[in-house]
């Protein structure tokens, strides 16, 4: 298992879907932070997992939160994906899964998959949530769930 609820997250820059540098230091403070770690764009369990987000984003906006799905895949599919599927958040590209080890995620099935974690973030950047499922259909629910005890 990855981080635990009450560490803070750690600061880091990916690029965004776009080929954007995405700085999460510069939203901590400014909204509640939902980051979704997952395997891989357009396999059958991660779009189920993006298109469940996207289907409760405004949810997700309504409560002041920033969602963002992060996978090792490029900007160059993470784009193609967003664009399938009309996902509204950000999607950021962790090629050497920098990112992955820095909150902890660990594979599963002896490693050969990324893990699938999930994290809300209050606005201090501290952990409020942090859930670790291969099942990909209840990262969402849980994530709002979060969000509305908040």
């Amino acid at each position: 298992m990855g981080l635990k609820v009450g560490d803070k997250i750690p600061r880091f820059t990916l690029k965004d879907q776009d080929g954007n540098p995405f700085d999460i230091g510069t939203h901590i403070g400014q909204k509640y932070l939902v980051i979704f770690f997952y395997p891989k764009d357009n396999t059958p369990g991660c779009t189920k997992e993006a298109c469940s987000f996207r289907d409760r984003y405004e949810e997700f906006t309504e409560r002041g939160a920033l969602v963002i799905g992060i996978s090792g895949d490029s900007e160059q599919s993470h784009r193609k994906f967003a664009s399938k599927y009309k996902l509204p958040f950000t999607l950021l590209a962790d090629r050497q899964n920098k990112v992955r080890k820095l909150f902890k995620v660990e594979g599963n099935l002896f490693n050969l998959l990324p893990g699938r974690e999930t994290y809300v973030v209050d606005k201090t950047g501290k952990i409020v949530m942090a859930f670790n499922s291969i099942n990909a259909a209840s990262h969402m629910r849980k994530a709002l769930n979060a969000l509305k005890n908040q």
